[in-house]
């Protein structure tokens, strides 16, 4: 494309992440033009050597756990064979266990007939992925350095300036620029957020032993405890995201990393073994934010900048990705039927079929989390009895099971499985 000081494209979608990236590519794909701007600056020439750089060292701490559906969605954006040969763990059971009592859960993909669960990658790498098939697309404008300063919507198009004084013109501007998007903050769109209480102590651990292609998660008085399958040599890496008091959470990050490697292993019950060495570890705030609405005229919202949910059941990326083949399902079904991508009829089938979705998952997730703090005697009890009859009840399982794979509900034409006939 031109670098000329005013250009005029389909879609200017703001934030190069992985949901951004992802919603670029797909529209792309379908013939839409497509800007993409990041105020991060990035070295495009020197992808190779950074992913090189990346793969030469330990996994990083900002890992995600992808749904099958997920895994569908970059397969049809022809990005996940590189992901899976670079570092993708996959993991086959699930064991979760109530630290206060005697309740305990596990899954296991053969009880389903599948081979795993799904998948647990870093960041780093799905990024890496969809922006080097970014890179090459023709109809896709790469600007990093670069934010929307205002936006003006006249005549059915909305009118951006961007950082450097140059201007854009297009029908609409997808906000994917994260928890704190500040495009939706420049569309007028407000949030109601709170803090959960709680932080979360991220780190890459190594254990004495295989990790089983299992994801360990223990709840904890203070939250849950998760140590996540990572894809190494030996099989003895993994994720840790301990999700805890503030304060607690800063004495951990304050021990040595002998002392820390003894917590996590005490916390975690010694389930997946005992952990050895501990690199990476820092805290992130935990904040739950959801926007009040997802779409204006011109406008829309995907992933964390529309919603952001507890990591207990690592379901964010997961929502993001749902995000992105909703918003391209409907923006191809409005263009075959000759309607404005950018007009809020359009726009608002995106904003039914997703928002109670994402707030029926944000309700779930906090209602795993009050659950799980200290209760009263009884209560405790009945949540431990409840725990072990979930656990005896196959249906019930499988049923779970299938959610949290992405492998119910009303799946996008890019999440679908394709029929083996």
């Amino acid at each position: 494309m031109t670098e000329a000081q005013t250009a005029t494209t389909d879609l200017l979608i703001a934030g190069a992440g992985m949901t951004g990236l992802a919603l670029a590519l797909a529209l792309a794909d379908e013939g839409m033009s497509v800007e993409l701007v990041d105020p991060q600056p990035r070295d495009l020439k020197a992808l190779d050597a950074q992913l090189a750089q990346m793969l030469s060292e330990l996994p990083d701490v900002r890992v995600s756990a992808l749904t099958l559906a997920s895994e569908q969605l970059l397969r049809n954006l022809d990005v996940w064979q590189e992901i899976k040969e670079w570092r993708a763990q996959p993991y086959r059971r699930m064991h979760v266990w109530d630290g206060e009592t005697r309740g305990e859960i596990s899954f296991d993909a053969a009880d389903l007939h599948e081979p795993y669960l799904g998948y647990i990658v870093e960041n780093g790498l799905i990024v890496a992925a969809l922006l080097k098939r970014a890179v090459e697309h023709p109809d896709i404008r790469l600007s990093f350095g670069l934010k929307i300063e205002s936006l003006t919507l006249s005549d059915g198009m909305q009118h951006c300036q961007l950082s450097d004084g140059s201007e854009r013109n297009c029908s609409l501007v997808v906000a994917a620029d994260g928890a704190v998007s500040a495009t939706r903050r420049l569309a007028g769109v407000g949030t109601h957020e709170w803090d959960y209480g709680q932080h979360a102590l991220v780190a890459t651990l190594r254990l004495d032993r295989s990790h089983q292609h299992c994801c360990w998660q223990r709840f904890t008085e203070d939250g849950p405890l998760a140590l996540l399958p990572l894809k190494s040599e030996a099989n003895d890496l993994v994720s840790l995201v301990w999700s805890t008091s503030p304060e607690h959470a800063q004495e951990l990050l304050a021990l040595s990393s002998d002392e820390l490697a003894g917590a996590v292993t005490r916390g975690s019950s010694s389930r997946a073994g005992e952990v050895l060495e501990v690199t990476g570890a820092q805290v992130i705030p935990l904040r739950q934010r959801y926007a009040q609405q997802y779409v204006k005229s011109g406008i829309a919202l995907v992933g964390d900048a529309a919603h952001t949910i507890h990591p207990l059941a690592g379901q964010g990326v997961n929502l993001g990705f749902q995000d992105v083949a909703a918003l391209v399902e409907t923006l191809l079904q409005g263009r075959n039927r000759c309607e404005s991508i950018a007009s809020e009829r359009v726009l608002r089938r995106y904003q039914r079929r997703r928002m109670l979705a994402n707030l029926r998952m944000s309700a779930a997730m906090q209602g795993f989390k009050t659950l799980f703090t200290p209760q009263p005697p009884l209560v405790e009890l009945a949540r431990s009895l409840g725990m072990r009859a979930v656990d005896q009840c196959s249906p019930v399982k499988q049923h779970l099971m299938l959610e949290a794979m992405g492998l119910r509900g009303d799946l996008p034409a890019l999440q679908k499985r394709p029929i083996i006939i």
